[in-house]
């Protein structure tokens, strides 16, 4: 079989191990940078040009698509769809999952629990807003922040006031979410293939931060889900459309709590907390799909 990897780096770690697994299960895996594509819109025929070449053959494609690029390699996923070609992500899915007031108001309806958010348009109130979430501290989350840049914790009323109103003042659309105590600068991240839970781990903060991304410094260690959390990041999967997703979740005195679904969840902290061979597992869902 012949896999694209969408990627703009082939020396990032979840590039090299995607390609590796596919190697090893006798596919002809090519690195693509999607960025780097130009798109043909023609009547029943479809294509992609990527170095002077059109893309030919191609039986499934796994998007790696960064936020920074996300219109120009959804529109590039997108047209593999209409080539008729398997995508481990589909565009519609990799679109709302980086819409993260959307993807909250879709995992509300279908019933989960979330930290509570508030979301206006500039509003002026700025002290109703802090309310809402049930007071200072709080945490507020720039709309197109990533790996934890653009999320504050506003300790106290006057932070929280002062930093809206800073945001506000700039245009910068932000959420309002209350701050979850109980989970001590802890979060969870469930890797989703297909359906199932196929690694989980224990993510937290370094001493005097409340963000636990690894790439913010933070350390990983392998956890086993309590059948509410799994129940949680499996329909989180599903309601968002994603076969490949990242189930960011807070352990709760009320459950598990949702934080965000990614649609390119990287594979080197989960598969070093866990040991598993998540890369495999994700070639293994092509291959049952294609």
């Amino acid at each position: 079989m012949k896999i694209v990897v969408l990627s703009r780096n082939p020396n990032l770690y979840s590039t090299k191990r995607l390609v590796e697994a596919g190697e090893n299960r006798g596919h002809e895996v090519q690195i693509v940078d999607h960025t780097k594509c130009d798109i043909i819109i023609e009547k029943k025929k479809p294509a992609i040009i990527y170095q002077h070449k059109l893309l030919e053959n191609v039986e499934a494609v796994i998007p790696r698509i960064g936020a920074s690029v996300t219109f120009f390699g959804t529109a590039v996923v997108r047209q593999f769809e209409m080539m008729k070609v398997f995508t481990a992500v589909e565009s519609q899915a990799l679109m709302r999952s980086r819409d993260k007031l959307r993807s909250l108001q879709v995992l509300s309806r279908a019933g989960l629990g979330l930290p509570k958010t508030v979301f206006t348009n500039y509003s002026k109130n700025v002290q109703d807003v802090i309310e809402q979430v049930g007071g200072a501290p709080l945490v507020i989350k720039l709309l197109e922040g990533t790996q934890g840049l653009g999320v504050v914790l506003a300790d106290n009323q006057n932070a929280a006031e002062s930093i809206l109103e800073a945001f506000n003042g700039l245009q910068a659309r932000v959420i309002v979410q209350e701050f979850i105590k109980e989970a001590m600068g802890a979060d969870l991240r469930a890797f989703v293939v297909d359906g199932v839970v196929v690694g989980a781990m224990k993510r937290q903060g370094k001493k005097g931060e409340f963000r636990s991304n690894l790439h913010r410094g933070g350390t990983a260690e392998v956890i086993e889900l309590s059948e509410d959390e799994e129940n949680a990041a499996i329909k989180a999967a599903k309601v968002m459309g994603l076969g490949v997703a990242g189930v960011d979740m807070l352990q709760s005195a009320r459950g598990p709590l949702i934080l965000e679904v990614n649609s390119s969840p990287g594979l080197e902290g989960i598969e070093k907390a866990t040991k598993h061979d998540i890369a495999k597992k994700i070639i293994r869902y092509v291959e049952r799909n294609v």
